[in-house]
């Protein structure tokens, strides 16, 4: 991995908390000042731009300052690691309980034991 790209547990970690996911959410509509996220949620400036430092340094979001106002911006690469991550666990068929039960009991049958 690269020393400047977020690890696995710095995203999750930010994605944990319901108040940066909603800020995710309201981030993929469009760019918007701190003001602005901070406007819906009822915690201070200083507590949304803790969030958003978070949410920075997990690589799912860049902040730029225009003139006096900063900006925030989703950053569309932030989620790829994570997404690959679990993606590999895609690969593996659900397993049906009730056929998995059937063939416990077959198998049981078949080896002589009792039906429980």
């Amino acid at each position: 991995m690269n020393p400047q790209q977020p690890s696995l547990d710095a995203i999750f970690s930010a994605l944990a908390d319901p108040t940066r996911r909603a800020i995710l959410a309201m981030l993929l509509e469009d760019d918007m000042a701190v003001t602005d996220v901070a406007a819906p949620f009822h915690i201070s400036l200083a507590a949304i731009s803790k969030h958003l430092a978070v949410l920075a340094a997990a690589g799912l979001i860049r902040q730029e300052r225009r003139g006096r106002i900063i900006w925030c911006k989703l950053e569309p690469d932030g989620l790829r690691d994570a997404s690959v991550w679990m993606q590999g666990f895609g690969q593996f068929e659900p397993v049906d309980l009730d056929d998995f039960e059937r063939f416990l009991h077959q198998s049981l049958i078949d080896a002589g034991e009792p039906k429980p």
